[in-house]
């Protein structure tokens, strides 16, 4: 066999892994697609609701959550002692964890920049957690 047969087989090769490689990709982007719009399909967020609903929903949890972080302040400023409240401080530090994809959309909206759909599915996927977590804060302050 020449070297020119065996360089025009190696390339038939790497072409070949090449289209495969491209087709694996396109494949992969279908699928990653596709799965963030399948949730907006059948309503949105945990309990399948309307649009609407749910934007209602996600603001009440964002004022619920805002709330339960200016308590917190009011309670800690006005404490002498921090140590009373540990844990209240990491219950409202979970919350803030969790509510990060809301507080980011929150800001992005607010600023006028662009929401992704990427952002958008992180807030579907974790906005009853956030009130969860928010809910557990509220518990926690009526102890004091």
């Amino acid at each position: 066999m020449s070297s020119l047969s065996k360089v025009k087989n190696q390339m038939a090769k790497w072409n070949k892994n090449l289209v495969n490689f491209h087709s694996c990709i396109l494949i992969f982007i279908t699928v990653v697609l596709s799965g963030c719009a399948t949730p907006f399909a059948s309503g949105y967020g945990a309990n399948r609701q309307s649009r609407e609903e749910f934007a209602r929903y996600v603001e009440d949890v964002f004022r619920l959550q805002n709330s339960m972080t200016s308590e917190v302040m009011i309670l800690t400023e006005t404490e002498n002692d921090p140590q009373n409240h540990v844990t209240l401080i990491r219950a409202e530090q979970h919350m803030h964890k969790i509510c990060a994809p809301l507080n980011e959309y929150a800001v992005r909206n607010s600023e006028g920049l662009n929401i992704g759909l990427l952002l958008s599915h992180y807030v579907e996927k974790s906005a009853v957690d956030c009130e969860q977590a928010a809910r557990q804060v509220e518990s926690l302050l009526k102890e004091f």
